[in-house]
């Protein structure tokens, strides 16, 4: 009796994984021929994936992801969440993104999106006619994480270059290279060989179905800013974000987690003014220092998040709350 072939939702973000070069050599400023296709369109050149799954397009927004932003991401938990409870039900959700911003994308859904099943991020370093492009074996592999039984519990995925990360931990650490996409502190959830979906560890913070958080309700996140340590730095930046109107400031500071003297104060001045401070590292790697001064001036440490991640998972938290021992409590958590 023959396997019944499963069904996944593909749904069409932009990005490379969806843009067209003038040639087969444009392969770096594609971006500049302005054409992508929407996620039908990309079904119907990959005639192939009928052979892995039934593969049901949905158009969202056909965009750079340079070009996202909050708005976007309550508009895809909203599109996920209805995709996810249409008949017949998929056995995951394929989500194709830019390389940009796909793992800020990935890090807010896993932290805002209430489904059991598989969600799959998935993105490519070369544009879908590009010569050697990733963006073919991407999908593939996307759909095979989709609809593999071992990938429902682990949170929303990201899945490039034949691995599978954790939505939390992954970051873009590359330019063009097809390795870009990087775990850093504890490496890949697992790997696709061939045909083979096969996982090593699970993440251990809270996500998805055990999250607390929702955009639902949300039209635009608080407003959170990042600003980046450097030798002199005089706090111009987060004297500047404070007087803009940030609810929150995460600082990308000197490994292991500080600012310059006069960020610091920048920092303390803003904390008086009612903004929630947040100390991160700009090292990409490794737990951002929770030290005594910063806790005397109530500055919170971000753990390991890389500060693009913090700034969402902050701005989440002040949607709910301006308690800074439950932000703190919030951190510790996912």
């Amino acid at each position: 009796m023959a396997k019944p072939i499963p069904e996944v939702a593909f749904i069409g973000a932009g990005g490379t994984i969806a843009s067209i070069g003038k040639d087969p050599f444009d392969v770096l400023d594609y971006g500049n021929n302005d054409k992508r296709l929407h996620a039908d369109d990309i079904v119907a050149v990959l005639p192939a994936l009928d052979d892995l799954a039934r593969v049901r397009p949905v158009r969202f927004k056909n965009i750079e992801s340079t070009d996202v932003g909050s708005g976007d991401w309550r508009d895809l938990v909203l599109l996920c969440t209805k995709v996810a409870g249409d008949d017949p039900k998929p056995a995951g959700i394929i989500i194709g993104h830019g390389t940009a911003t796909l793992e800020e994308t990935a890090y807010c859904l896993s932290l805002t999106l209430k489904l059991t099943i598989p969600v799959v991020v998935v993105g490519s370093q070369r544009p879908l006619n590009g010569l050697s492009s990733d963006a073919q074996a991407n999908l593939v592999n996307a759909i095979r994480v989709a609809v593999a039984p071992a990938s429902r519990g682990r949170g929303v995925l990201v899945v490039l270059n034949d691995e599978i990360h954790a939505a939390r931990e992954v970051t873009k650490r590359s330019t063009f290279r097809l390795h870009a996409f990087q775990s850093p502190d504890f490496g890949i959830l697992g790997q696709v060989d061939g045909d083979a979906v096969v996982y090593y560890r699970k993440p251990e913070r809270l996500h998805t179905a055990d999250s607390e958080f929702s955009v639902a309700d949300i039209e635009n996140m608080p407003r959170v800013d990042i600003a980046y340590s450097y030798a002199g730095s005089d706090g111009t930046a987060i004297n500047a974000f404070a007087d803009a109107g940030a609810m929150g400031i995460v600082l990308a500071g000197f490994a292991p987690g500080m600012g310059t003297p006069a960020e610091v104060a920048a920092l303390e001045d803003a904390i008086a003014k009612g903004v929630m401070a947040l100390q991160s590292s700009r090292a990409g790697s490794g737990r951002a220092l929770d030290s005594a001064r910063h806790r005397a001036i109530g500055i919170i440490a971000a753990d390991n998040l890389t500060p693009q991640k913090a700034r969402i998972l902050l701005g989440l938290a002040l949607a709910r709350t301006t308690d800074r021992n439950e932000i703190q409590r919030i951190f510790a958590t996912y």
